[in-house]
């Protein structure tokens, strides 16, 4: 069942209900003040005919208490049943005065006796009760005075049916009143919660599509009510489902690229060692082949093992983690010029290193790594006879690596995608350089491990490219 029919049938069901009980009430409540008078007008009535009988009673109890009974009843009955109760008065041994042809000809006998019987019972002397017969409502009042010799019982009928008439028919008005209330408001509520429902409704076909392949629809639902915040909240569900959709779209591509390249990298000198190995065990070959052979076996190997070592240090950083202490810039200036050296002075690159004192927290193989892999970069595409600046500097709370070079520089696209996994430019730098997609990344993911920046730019006076590394001071 649609939400906005459960709104309308739930809102109609407690309306019915609500009315229904109001209407009750109201129509009980009235009709009991209705009865309540009629009861307090008979015991009125009642009383009044009591006292008229003792005072005429008196007046004749001297000719005997028939005599003064029957012109009592005679002298008083037009005045108690004038306002259309009629009386009628028993012995105590339940004979009748008067009043037993009406009470006889109603089949009113046995609530007579039994209206009688109780207040014998318990000693009251005023007793009533309301009975139906057929359909109308009477009302017995009896009363007892001892005003003769022996107890009489002087009783009382009224007819009730007027108000139990008139309750019946606002009954009946009520009833038609609120059909009629219950099927205009149903059209209102129906309207009603299809009006409030509409932005769900809304939000569903827009989910509908967006499931289709409609990445690109959001729900335009601006209120500030309880809907609008599930609207927005579905649109940042939405836009965050696009982008890790991209993101893994993106990584595929990068992932299946790597894959490419890495079996193209495999491929080269993994033909290269078997080709000299087949040659050197199938051919007969001079000693000047068979050392040139065995360097190419040699150096392939090395390539294969440099590799290796890229993608070991890749999983080594997620699963391990860092060892912080402090460490001095001194130290590592130490560790960079030692390494570096041997390696400019065997390509011919000027090489400088300038480096303030000062002090971080965080992991020294990693961060000796960090710079061996951007101080390598830079040797690699610099030309024989160009130069690599190295430059510490301490800026207000970060120490500020900087690392330039005079070769090539960095492509447009590596500018801005350089520090991806997996990710080889076909351009610039790496188009005729032996390169995997992962040492920049490699560098990216240490400096961002030490609450550090990698910025990729290119040096605007030598065109080279230029690295900046800033890492917080003694923060961990």
């Amino acid at each position: 069942m649609r939400f906005s029919d459960t709104l309308f049938l739930t809102t109609t069901a407690l309306l019915t209900a609500i009315f229904m009980a109001f209407g009750i009430w109201m129509l009980s409540s009235n009709f009991t003040q209705l009865l309540n008078k009629e009861i307090e007008r008979g015991n009125s009535e009642s009383r009044m005919f009591v006292f008229l009988f003792e005072m005429g009673y008196r007046s004749t109890e001297e000719f005997g208490e028939d005599y003064a009974v029957s012109r009592t009843l005679d002298s008083i009955t037009h005045s108690v049943e004038r306002d259309g109760s009629r009386l009628f008065v028993l012995k105590d041994d339940g004979s009748y005065y008067t009043g037993e042809e009406y009470v006889a000809g109603w089949g009113f006998e046995q609530e007579v006796a039994g209206l009688v019987s109780s207040l014998e019972d318990a000693g009251n002397t005023y007793g009533y009760c309301v009975r139906k017969f057929e359909d109308a409502y009477y009302m017995f009042m009896v009363s007892v005075t001892s005003a003769a010799e022996r107890p009489l019982y002087l009783g009382l009928c009224r007819e009730l049916t007027p108000i139990y008439e008139d309750r019946q028919n606002l009954l009946r008005q009520y009833r038609t009143a609120l059909l009629g209330l219950l099927a205009v408001g149903s059209i209102g509520i129906y309207g009603l919660s299809r009006y409030i429902t509409r932005p769900i409704r809304s939000l569903d076909r827009v989910a509908k599509q967006i499931a289709d392949g409609r990445m690109d629809l959001r729900s335009y639902n601006k209120s500030s009510d309880e809907i609008g915040e599930l609207a927005r909240s579905f649109n940042r569900m939405a836009d965050r489902l696009v982008e890790q959709a991209e993101a893994k779209a993106l990584e595929a591509k990068q992932k299946e690229d790597f894959t490419a390249a890495f079996a193209h990298e495999l491929k080269t000198p993994l033909t290269s060692i078997i080709g000299y190995a087949d040659m050197m065990n199938s051919m007969k070959i001079s000693e000047e082949e068979r050392a040139e052979a065995t360097f190419y076996i040699y150096s392939q190997g090395k390539r294969l093992e440099s590799l290796s070592h890229k993608l070991l240090e890749l999983v080594s950083m997620d699963k391990n983690p860092l060892e912080q202490r402090l460490i001095q810039t001194k130290h590592l200036e130490e560790n960079i010029r030692a390494t570096v050296r041997p390696i400019w002075m065997q390509r011919n690159i000027r090489g400088k290193v300038d480096m303030d004192k000062g002090t971080i927290r965080g992991d020294m193989e990693l961060l000796l790594s960090l710079l061996y892999n951007l101080l390598d970069n830079a040797a690699e595409h610099t030309p024989q006879g160009g130069r690599i600046s190295f430059a510490v500097k301490k800026e207000g709370r970060c120490l500020t690596f900087t690392i330039s070079d005079t070769g090539p520089g960095f492509s447009g696209k590596a500018l801005l995608r350089g520090k991806e996994q997996f990710y080889m430019d076909d351009t610039g730098r790496t188009a005729a350089k032996a390169h995997y997609g992962m040492g920049l990344y490699i560098v990216d993911t240490i400096a961002r491990q030490h609450n550090g920046e990698l910025l990729l730019e290119n040096d605007p006076v030598s065109h080279g490219a230029r690295v900046t590394l800033k890492i917080p001071c003694n923060v961990i």
